[in-house]
């Protein structure tokens, strides 16, 4: 369903390692909004909703919600650190179109 790139795995596994409370994994969810018409949410989670989709590699743990789960097959998302900053992106095969910041799609 999901694709981690090694980037996007290490930074989600330093990020769980960082947290100053224990936390399960990283939730992901696709919410109406941004410039193109919906936005990429994500952040840690100190456990699952009990319908999420888990998705786990190396022991790094993503949970998708429920009603986000079509808006999301099939995405990779990677992380990149570039000269304008550091962040994740997606490459959604669902999205028709995107903003050129990559945080919203339509």
């Amino acid at each position: 369903m999901i694709h981690l790139t090694d980037s996007a795995l290490n930074a989600v596994r330093n990020a769980i390692k960082g947290a100053s409370e224990p936390v399960e994994g990283l939730r992901l969810k696709v919410e109406t909004g941004g410039c193109a018409g919906n936005k990429y949410l994500m952040g840690l989670v100190k456990k699952a909703d009990e319908d999420d989709e888990l998705v786990e590699r190396d022991g790094v743990k993503v949970f998708v919600e429920t009603a986000s789960r079509e808006l999301l097959a099939g995405v990779t998302i990677d992380f990149v650190v570039a000269i304008e900053g550091a962040g994740f992106t997606f490459e959604n095969p669902n999205a028709t179109h995107s903003c050129s910041c990559g945080k919203s799609f339509g």
